[in-house]
């Protein structure tokens, strides 16, 4: 209507003023409508993001950002943390336990289907076993660690029933790793069993199952055990004597990679496995990188080795079972080695004897299954008669003594003769045992952990009221010398018995009678007129108190060996003899013991176990040292890669060279009661540098007819404490002199030492070896001479340095002959 009447021009100049606001006002709501119209022109022409694009844009904005960036953080945070937890502190905080067992199912006929794991019998038995075992440890305290069993062998043991060989396995944290050792293990099954027995059988059923609560046997085994014997393996082998006494045939070789495999024997039920050991080579070393282990069972578990063999062979070597079944675990490194041998089933036949035995007629009796070694388990019973109420029996044992059991068990043997109990003790001479009875019912049973040395008994009458004729002395071994052989310097008696408690012989220096033989070319003049030390070259009847050349002849010298002068025709002598020489001049804690000089003692060895310094020990070769048995004895000490030997030091953690120890020889006779037979030889891995510095030489070893005289000088070398109460050990090698005692004296004081001991110290007990000193050498030079002897090895003794208490140590040259046997 307005701007209808300004068209007319009838109005006024007000009515424009105002008409020209409403104009401004009308105008800037044009402009307003005009730019949303093209907005929304612009937004139906434009091309709009689709699909992936679309969502990146979106996201790319900036509100989204920082929650976009905080989320990606978050998620490699947690992928982080779940790879650290299952491949870092998951297999830290826990860890596969594995153990091997076996026990019998009583009552339960064996089939000859057992025997095939793909058979529906076999898995259905195992199965139904595997049911029971899995349920004893889901029920147990150890059920969340518990992960599974499995039945790896049905087997019999000619005892009836069916003998169960199986695995398990458990995921261990290591702060619960003591809930599952191996005794925890094998006590849940046997309580299992216990619980459930209701007489006085030792069969309890599990679950229906009658399992022998004496068969069970449950032992830890590595990782290594349980996969390489796993079903699967590409190195089990299964080997069946099907008929008796047929020889099935054993060859294993070592190709270009080596071998680690198992050989698993089964043979008709009822039956034995005799295996026999033709050739085996391979390099000395510490039972797991060459080696072959013998199980009476058909898993490798510690408690059922048989034997072990670590070292090459000469011998053939048979052995035995106690069932139907045998396990050979075979490990080769690669090179030219090898296993020849065949195996066989052998009836298990009862051993007894009648023996009538008439006066002065003699017979043998052998060990069960002779020659072969014996079983951990056998018995015999021999009944003897003789003819005359007057007439004993005497058992001539070669290698063996018997000695009336104590509190302790026989590790040897056991004896019952005419109802007293005896134990035997394999030793490196003969005895003779006498039962004063013309009856005598002797049992002998098998009680050594594994398979044990055979023997071999000759029998005979005797008088009783005169053992030994009148002309001989009866020695405390049973042995008869001729009385004229009592305290001539010689051990007939094999124990000194006819050597110890006799008077200070003459030096007969000048009359009709010969000289004693202790004076006799021992190196030290004896008499004033010299004729003890004359002759000394001359040959002799070959004995303990000669040497002995290399062409077999024995000369009057005693101390022959590398004393720099030729005495045998062959010169023999004089061979081998780059020994026994410090590397400067001589200078004229052990306790009571001085720092030594450096090179004054090369042939001195520390032996560190872990790192700490256990033993001592002696050089004897660029390859083999020389030690205590009594250093390896335990099982963990006995391990050959824990060992590093220090040569060449004065001091700890001085300079010198370390080598790694390849194989341990302890000697077979070692007594851990008596510290008898106390010596073994250590295997390099690699010989030491010749330029080694500080230099490292051999000490000389003692021919066997060395003799000690007072004039020797001798000291005792290591790193031991330097007292009894002494807290640590000196960083410097120490020496102490000491003196050879005489063997009555050592005996006076200790009583039952051997002729394979010697004494050696100080009145006072101001000198003497302590505690870390064991193995350590003992060495002696003669007077005048320039070479070291390996006297004797530091064994064992009352205390340290203690008044009228010497130490003890094992006599070298009683044991030169079964060195050389390993390092030559």
């Amino acid at each position: 209507m307005v701007s209808e009447c300004k068209e007319n021009g009838d109005v006024d100049t007000s009515h424009q003023d105002a008409a020209n606001v409403e104009d401004v006002s009308v105008e800037l709501s044009t402009v307003d409508h005009t730019l949303q119209k093209l907005r929304r022109m612009y937004r139906k022409t434009r091309r709009k993001p689709k699909g992936l694009a679309r969502l990146w844009a979106y996201l790319l904005s900036i509100q989204h950002l920082a929650v976009i960036i905080t989320a990606v953080v978050f998620v490699l945070v947690v992928i982080l943390w779940s790879l650290l937890w299952v491949f870092i502190f998951r297999r830290e905080g826990n860890s596969g336990v594995y153990f091997a067992g076996m026990f019998r199912v009583a009552n339960v006929e064996f089939i000859p289907e057992y025997r095939q794991a793909e058979s529906h019998e076999f898995v259905s038995m195992a199965s139904k076993i595997n049911h029971v075992v899995s349920g004893v440890y889901k029920m147990s305290s150890v059920a969340r660690l518990y992960k599974h069993a499995i039945i790896s062998d049905l087997s019999t043991n000619n005892l009836g029933g069916v003998l169960v060989h199986f695995w398990m396995v458990f995921e261990v944290p290591r702060l619960k790793s003591a809930a599952v050792c191996e005794e925890c293990v094998a006590v849940i099954l046997r309580d299992s069993v216990h619980t459930s027995m209701k007489n006085r059988s030792s069969v309890g059923y599990l679950l229906g199952l009658p399992v022998d609560i004496d068969s069970i046997l449950v032992n830890a085994v590595q990782r290594s055990d349980y996969s390489s014997n796993a079903a699967g393996s590409e190195c089990i082998d299964k080997l069946y004597a099907s008929l008796p006494e047929s020889k099935v045939p054993l060859n294993v070789f070592s190709s270009w990679g080596g071998v680690r495999c198992h050989v698993k024997l089964t043979a008709l039920a009822g039956f034995l496995i005799r295996l026999t050991v033709a050739s085996f080579q391979i390099e000395p070393s510490d039972c797991v990188h060459d080696a072959l282990t013998v199980y009476d069972a058909l898993l490798p578990m510690r408690g059922r080795i048989l034997h072990r063999m670590c070292a090459p062979i000469s011998s053939t070597i048979s052995l035995v079972s106690t069932s139907n079944v045998m396990l050979l675990s075979f490990t080769m490194t690669s090179g030219p080695k090898n296993f020849r041998g065949h195996f066989e089933a052998i009836t298990e036949e009862p051993c007894m004897s009648h023996i009538t035995s008439q006066s002065h007629v003699t017979g043998e009796i052998y060990s069960p299954f002779h020659p072969s070694l014996m079983p951990p388990h056998c018995s015999c019973t021999w009944i003897f008669q003789t003819s005359d109420h007057t007439l004993g029996v005497a058992l001539q044992l070669h290698n063996y003594v018997l000695k009336q059991k104590d509190m302790k068990a026989c590790e040897h043997g056991w004896w019952k003769v005419n109802e007293v109990i005896f134990c035997g003790i394999y030793v490196g001479y003969e005895s003779v045992f006498r039962i004063a009875s013309r009856n005598a019912e002797v049992e002998f049973r098998c009680s050594s952990r594994s398979a044990a040395q055979p023997f071999q008994v000759s029998y005979s009458s005797y008088n009783i009221t005169q053992p030994c004729p009148e002309s001989h002395f009866l020695c405390t071994t049973g042995l008869c010398v001729e009385k004229s052989r009592r305290c001539d310097g010689l051990d007939d008696c094999q124990d000194e018995s006819d050597e110890v408690f006799c008077s200070q012989p003459s030096k007969n220096c000048g009359g009709g009678t010969p000289l004693h033989p202790l004076f006799v070319c021992n190196g030290e003049t004896d008499c004033a007129n010299g004729l003890d030390e004359t002759n000394c070259t001359q040959e002799t009847s070959c004995s303990a108190v000669s040497y002995q050349c290399g062409g077999g002849s024995c000369i009057r010298k005693k101390n022959a060996r590398c004393d720099d002068i030729t005495d045998c025709q062959d010169a023999s002598d004089e061979n081998d003899c780059a020994c026994g020489l410090p590397v400067p001049p001589e200078v004229p804690r052990i306790v009571g013991g001085s720092d030594s000089e450096e090179g004054e003692w090369p042939w001195q060895v520390s032996l560190h176990f872990s790192g700490h310094l256990i033993c001592g020990a002696s050089v004897l070769s660029s390859y083999w040292l020389i030690s205590a048995a009594h250093c390896f004895s335990k099982d963990r000490l006995s391990d050959p890669r824990r060992w590093r030997a220090h040569l060449g030091a004065l001091t700890q953690g001085g300079p010198g060279h370390v080598a790694e120890i390849q194989h341990i020889v302890v000697h077979e006779y070692y007594d851990a009661r008596t510290l008898d037979y106390d010596v073994a030889l250590l295997r390099l891995k690699r010989a030491w540098p010749a330029s080694t510095d500080p230099p490292v030489r051999p000490v000389c070893l003692p021919a066997p007819s060395q003799a000690v005289t007072t004039q020797h000088r001798c000291w005792v070398t290591g790193w031991g404490h330097r007292s009894e109460e002494d807290k640590s050990l000196p960083s410097v090698l120490q020496k102490a002199q000491v003196s050879i005692m005489s063997q009555t004296e050592c005996k006076k004081t200790y009583g039952p030492v051997s002729p394979r001991m010697l004494c050696a110290g100080v009145p006072s007990g101001e000198r003497d070896a302590c505690r870390g000193d064991s193995g350590g050498p003992l060495s002696c030079q003669a007077p005048g001479g320039r070479r070291w002897f390996l006297i004797g090895i530091v064994s064992w003794g009352a205390g340290c340095g203690r008044p009228g208490l010497p130490g003890v140590y094992a006599r070298v040259s009683k044991f030169t002959s079964w060195i050389y046997g390993y390092i030559r």
